[in-house]
């Protein structure tokens, strides 16, 4: 007999060899329909391993039993959903050459190569879909094989598969496995369902072509992107929000408010923040810049550039390959410089630049610097993937006793960017070292622990809701990560707190102590927006355009009924702006319901609507984005409005 422990803590006995799928049944036949897949995890286990419902436990262990809700369960279904549209695929395309197809956040890919003569286009979907439900329809269970390396070279290389045959020649031979369904087998280590039956809902999103591998020298392949639900009615309303995602996409509102460009003459990945963008920019610095001066941060600038010995010292030389860009020379022989790919060796260079002593620390610097990363054109993607990003960067130098109450600091400086941009939803995630291997970490164990307790308690003092991920912690530090959650419901991974024991180690960094020595003091690295390019972007889709009264590029539009009124609009323009009211005028030669439809569009939060009557008496007619009309009132009453409204927005943070 052995013991199966749940997460409730409750023991149960059963035979040895029993399957997760019949526990789930000992204890209810509607939990035994619901699971699909589940995680084990034995005495001499560290970690979780997610078994298939149909392997047998031959051990005494912890269990998890995974149902849709789960992100095990997602991944694993989804998993197995990209080897049933492999299948369907092999089917219409006979020759077709199979890359790799794994589960993604959302749905699944498989990169393959089809045969001379064939190509696969959106019009294909359907018959794709339709292939893939005939396959499902036949409950088709999933047989796990291990198989030796030769072996497997011989079955895909006789297949034609060459993508495959490349994958294996690079596996350890006895831990190499495939699975069949139906007639087709894949590569693969698994875990899957152990049927095709859960899948209900099927949806072929899209396709695009992929370079094997990520390397551009290798051919180019073509990668399918699909989804499933175990039912119909997710997919619905999976589609339905990819719809309304579609109408959210900043780089769509991006150009439809004019906020910013790309340019391939400037170059790929380069973004162009244009006046009305840089406006909404410079007020999201300003306002970080206000808050940090309140946290006691002193604001510095550094170049875009810094010589090769300070990326030797820090250790980012060692990573500059050609996924890099290139080191810039000069004109003096043996002078090198790279383009500045973040700016903590700048500011560990302004730390050194003095002596400290414990009673100066913590030393908090902060910049809005620009760096720069080389991205594979086909990885670009709007402002949320770019090759020039601007991180709102700053530093703390402190001595260990000092952590935790910097860590609560900088998450009160977070929470409050979240709660004036309207993120209510968000969590933490803290990341933490692997204790089995401390080995690839630096700095002492006891430095690491009270790191890391540090953290901890911090978010529990904050009542922060935390996840914690052991392994998952740089080798420099542990951090914590903040997941918002946007209107859609899409998470998405902003604010970071990061411990640093590498730096200060490889700058020879110093204070001098209470004790008259000298020691290393800790690093934090912090960034509440992490790029002011990718916050931008997922500000535009959480808000789809319609931004914080405050932070609005245009708070209000004038629209003149006709020409007549044209210069009555612009002195309203005028006066409003001699009131910090932001203001434009929209005196095009159109009927009246036009400008109100094409400002509606732009989301100018108030329309100023002014005719002969409003200018005899000084008055403006308002009316307001996405609600009724305010009526008539002077000009001062609407600056005074809109004056006390930003007011009260400003002062709640």
């Amino acid at each position: 007999m052995i013991k199966i422990t749940f997460p409730d803590g409750g023991v149960r006995e059963y035979e040895s060899g029993i399957t997760a799928y019949e526990v789930a049944a000992s204890i209810s036949s509607r939990l035994a329909q619901d699971i699909l897949v589940a995680s084990v995890k034995t005495p001499n286990q560290e970690e979780w391993q997610i078994v298939e419902l149909n392997a047998p436990i031959t051990e005494d262990c912890d269990i998890k039993l995974h149902k849709w809700e789960d992100k095990e369960a997602k991944h694993a279904f989804w998993h197995t959903s990209s080897h049933l549209m492999a299948e369907a695929l092999q089917e219409l395309y006979p020759g077709i050459q199979f890359g790799i197809g794994p589960a993604i956040e959302n749905g699944f890919y498989y990169d393959v190569y089809p045969a001379e003569g064939q190509t696969i286009k959106d019009s294909d979907f359907a018959a794709i879909e339709q292939k893939m439900a005939e396959l499902r329809a036949k409950k088709e269970p999933l047989v796990k094989k291990s198989i030796a390396k030769a072996d497997a070279l011989a079955e895909f290389g006789a297949k034609g598969q060459t993508y495959k045959c490349e994958l294996i020649s690079e596996l350890e031979d006895g831990h190499i496995s495939t699975y069949t369904q139906g007639a087709f087998t894949d590569l693969c280590k698994g875990p899957h369902l152990v049927s095709t039956e859960a899948i209900k809902a099927i949806k072929v999103l899209s396709c695009a072509a992929a370079y094997w591998r990520g390397d551009d020298s290798r051919p180019m392949m073509t990668r399918i992107y699909g989804i499933t639900f175990p039912k119909k009615a997710m997919l619905d309303e999976y589609l339905t929000l990819l719809e309304e995602a579609k109408k959210r996409d900043h780089r769509k509102i991006g150009k439809e408010l004019e906020l910013f460009m790309f340019s391939d003459m400037v170059g790929k990945g380069l973004p162009i923040w244009l006046p009305k963008g840089t406006a909404l920019r410079l007020r999201l610095e300003d306002f970080l810049k206000k808050i940090q001066k309140r946290y006691g941060y002193q604001q510095v600038i550094t170049p875009h550039i810094g010589n090769k010995n300070l990326y030797i010292t820090s250790g980012h030389w060692d990573h500059y390959g050609k996924d890099s860009f290139q080191p810039i020379t000069t004109p003096e022989e043996g002078e090198v410089y790279l383009l500045k790919p973040m700016n903590c060796p700048h500011h560990c260079t302004i730390f050194k630049n003095t002596p400290h002593s414990y009673k100066d620390l913590p030393l908090r610097i902060a910049e809005f610097g620009t760096v720069y990363r080389y991205e594979q054109s086909g990885e670009l993607h709007g402002l949320t993937r770019v090759r020039s990003f601007t991180q709102d960067d700053a530093h703390i130098f402190c001595r260990p006793d000092q952590v935790k109450s910097e860590f609560i600091r900088v998450m009160e400086i977070i929470e409050i960017i979240f709660k004036a941009l309207n993120f209510e939803n968000f969590e933490a995630q803290i990341s933490l070292r692997d204790p089995n291997n401390t080995t690839k970490y630096v700095g002492s164990d006891e430095v690491w622990e009270k790191a890391e307790q540090a953290i901890i308690e911090a978010c529990q003092e904050k009542g922060l809701p935390a996840r914690v991920e052991t392994g998952e912690a740089a080798f420099y530090g542990p951090k914590l990560d903040f997941m918002v959650k946007d209107a859609l419901g899409r998470r998405w991974q902003l604010g970071t707190i990061q411990v640093d024991y590498n730096l200060p180690e490889r700058f020879e960094l110093e204070y001098v102590g209470e004790d008259n020595q000298k020691h290393r003091p800790v690093m934090i690295h912090r960034a509440p927006f992490g790029s002011m390019e990718r916050f931008v972007a997922v500000l535009i889709e959480h808000t789809a355009g319609k931004f914080p009264l405050w932070l609005t590029p245009d708070q209000a539009v004038v629209l003149p009924i006709s020409e007549k009124s044209n210069e009555y609009a612009h002195k309203v323009k005028e006066m409003l702006e001699a009131q910090d009211v932001r203001c434009i005028v929209d005196d095009r030669n159109e009927k009246l319901g036009r400008k109100i439809r094409d400002n509606e569009l732009k989301r100018i939060p108030y329309m100023l609507i002014v005719g002969e009557k409003e200018a005899e008496q000084g008055l403006v007619s308002v009316r307001q984005q996405g609600a009724e009309e305010k009526g008539q009132m002077t000009v001062q009453e609407f600056a005074d409005m809109i004056t006390a409204t930003v007011k009260e927005q400003m002062n709640a943070y």
